[in-house]
């Protein structure tokens, strides 16, 4: 049952990484059509510029790796 376990951890992790990754592709774009368009879309730059950072996997498994010993 624990191995079970651990593969659907992992396989949760992998689905959640595609999906943080495609995401930022999304903020990306959106952020480039409204800068294209001369839109202001009334939010944080700089939060907007974190949301744009993709997220490493190698740190995210290196995070948990440390969290597991």
């Amino acid at each position: 049952m624990a191995d079970a376990d651990r593969k659907h951890a992992d396989l949760d992790l992998q689905v959640s990484l595609l999906a943080e990754h495609e995401v930022t592709k999304i903020v990306t774009l959106v952020t480039a059509i409204a800068d294209h368009l001369g839109l202001d879309p009334h939010v944080d730059r700089e939060e907007l510029d974190q949301l744009k950072q993709d997220v490493a996997p190698e740190m995210v498994l290196g995070k948990l790796d440390d969290l597991n010993g």
